[in-house]
């Protein structure tokens, strides 16, 4: 792991238990600042309308930190709007905004979108398909953009238990994300969720960003907010658990080309290659990093070998 990695770790990756909510809603007033909640969603008429339930109660009405919950729906043929709007957030449909450029299929499409129909300084993302969920997400993610002016971009990170298994969530991070940005953008090894739906930024960031249309949106993103502001810029939160609808194996298998193709069209710009992998495992003290060394090794072609060429064939 590169060292400003490592030191990135011990500076920029917080819990959220250290930004009680009463020094948020103080640093916000102080700040003038407010904050946008956005959920992209399509067909989760089971799950948006706790999230939004739990958002208002805990941080619109028991303390003002959230200024607007607007859900995006992008062409959901459940009752997912009605649901939503029955829990207290504002819903807009994908395609009524900015009806001049054609709407695409994808969240990057509706998450981009959704930076018209929003007023917020910082905007929070939090998908809308999580189970047992806690305004911690969102708390969490806001925190450090709320007292640190350094920050422009926060992710949350989290355990990703699949079924009964603990930290095996995560797939297409571990087998693609993951290789890919500690071999071409190291920088970004130290992020336990690079690809989570759960981040804040500041909009003044977000608008200076370009954004892929698919899955590959957080990758695109977290890559290009490096590049734009900076590693120490970045952050990210412990906010415990997420729980949430796993994906097949073939959607998995779509995902992990979305986010290869978007890394793909970023190498472009001849990025660091480094054959280490960083993972981590939860320990005692939160999660700590453990890193791999990837073999890239690769013997030449027997044909080119003196000894290959002049052995006596029985």
């Amino acid at each position: 792991m590169l060292e400003d990695v490592e030191r990135w770790l011990g500076t920029r990756s917080w819990a959220v238990a250290d930004r009680p909510l009463r020094g948020l809603v103080a640093a916000k007033r102080a700040s003038g600042s407010t904050v946008s909640v956005v959920l992209p969603a399509l067909n989760e008429e089971a799950t948006v309308g706790d999230i939004v339930t739990v958002i208002r109660r805990d941080l619109v009405e028991r303390v003002p930190l959230v200024d607007e919950v607007v859900v995006i729906d992008s062409g959901s043929t459940d009752r997912t709007s009605e649901v939503a709007a029955a829990a207290g957030a504002r819903v807009v449909h994908r395609d009524a905004i900015l009806p001049r450029i054609p709407a695409v299929p994808g969240k990057g499409e509706v998450l981009w979108r959704s930076l018209f129909v929003t007023s917020g300084d910082i905007v929070c993302f939090v998908d809308a398909d999580l189970r047992e969920f806690s305004s911690d997400f969102v708390s969490g993610i806001v925190g450090p953009l709320l007292t640190d002016p350094g920050v422009q971009l926060v992710k949350a990170m989290y355990d990703r238990p699949l079924g009964t298994a603990a930290g095996q969530g995560g797939r297409v991070t571990e087998l693609m994300a993951r290789p890919l940005l500690n071999m071409h953008w190291p920088q970004l090894a130290g992020f336990v969720q690079p690809l989570g739906g759960e981040y804040a930024a500041r909009r003044s960031l977000l608008e200076r960003l370009p954004f892929p249309v698919g899955y590959g949106v957080e990758l695109g993103l977290l890559i290009d907010a490096l590049h734009t502001v900076g590693l120490d810029a970045l952050a990210q939160v412990d906010v415990g658990v997420r729980l949430h609808r796993h994906q097949d194996g073939q959607a998995l298998g779509r995902m992990a080309t979305t986010i290869y193709r978007t890394a793909q069209v970023r190498l472009a710009r001849a990025h660091l290659v480094r054959p280490v992998l960083t993972q981590f495992e939860r320990g005692e003290h939160g999660f700590e990093p453990r890193v791999h060394p990837v073999d890239t090794t690769e013997r030449p072609p027997v044909a080119d070998i003196e000894e290959y060429r002049s052995r006596e064939v029985a």
